[in-house]
């Protein structure tokens, strides 16, 4: 039998990079999938990841749904919950960088990541909590980075909402842990996707490997694996963590 047999997720952000990864890994699981995307730009990856997972013999919609709006998360999960049936399990990835220096970030760029980052856990969370409450069971995988463990300069807005999801991750935990929902965070470290092209050799990529004891940048499936490992039973007794998968970075 396949780790996630007849569960439902829902996926934020995965047009692209490690959402497309878990979605992915998830149907190949068994796990019947909605995921969102937000940008018009993203329509047409969105809609051949869509096929992609249906061709694994599961069911999938993706849905055009902003998680940094209350309103919109209301919807998708109302939305999900009336064509899935449930939900087992939330992974909150949709996040952005707009990286620079604390002296130049303005107000805007502050909030736009706080508001993408972080808001949209808390938004999203409130929303599955229901249905999982009443089901007495879930797993809830939020995306952090090893930069709301370490921090990094140029990144205060990054780090900061990275950093608040380990916090309200290890809340949720303790709120929930009575009712068998479980609430774990994954702090990726330098992982091969559209946020982190600037990682090339012209950029001195050298450098950042340097400090990498394995040598090499993550792949999006590298976080997927440990993202399945969390959604399914095989965690059963982990809730509350935060687990780096950086290649050492942050050792």
């Amino acid at each position: 039998m396949k780790l996630l047999e007849n569960k439902v997720a829902i996926v934020t952000g995965a047009a692209r990079g490690i959402g497309e990864a878990i979605a992915v890994k998830f149907a190949e699981q068994g796990a019947n999938v909605a995921f969102t995307y937000v940008s018009d730009s993203s329509a047409e990856r969105a809609a051949a990841l869509e096929e992609k997972l249906k061709a694994l013999n599961v069911k999938a919609k993706a849905y055009k749904s902003n998680a940094g709006n209350f309103e919109q998360c209301e919807s998708l999960v109302a939305d999900v919950l009336s064509e899935f049936g449930q939900i087992d399990i939330c992974v909150n990835n949709a996040g952005i960088s707009r990286d620079n220096l604390l002296l130049r970030m303005s107000p805007e760029q502050w909030e736009e990541v706080l508001n993408t980052n972080l808001n949209s856990v808390f938004y999203m969370t409130k929303q599955v909590l229901k249905p999982m409450m009443k089901a007495r069971s879930g797993s809830i995988i939020n995306m952090s980075s090893v930069i709301g463990v370490m921090g990094n300069a140029g990144q205060a807005s990054y780090a900061a909402s990275k950093a608040g999801i380990i916090g309200f991750t290890k809340s949720v935990a303790k709120e929930l842990g009575s009712r068998n929902i479980r609430c774990n965070a994954i702090a990726p470290g330098f992982i091969e996707t559209d946020m982190t092209s600037y990682l090339n050799e012209n950029s001195g990529a050298e450098k950042y490997l340097a400090d990498i004891p394995l040598n090499r940048f993550g792949k999006p499936e590298d976080i997927a694996n440990l993202a399945l490992f969390l959604a399914s039973d095989l965690s059963s007794y982990i809730t509350g963590q935060t687990i780096s998968a950086c290649g050492g970075l942050n050792i």
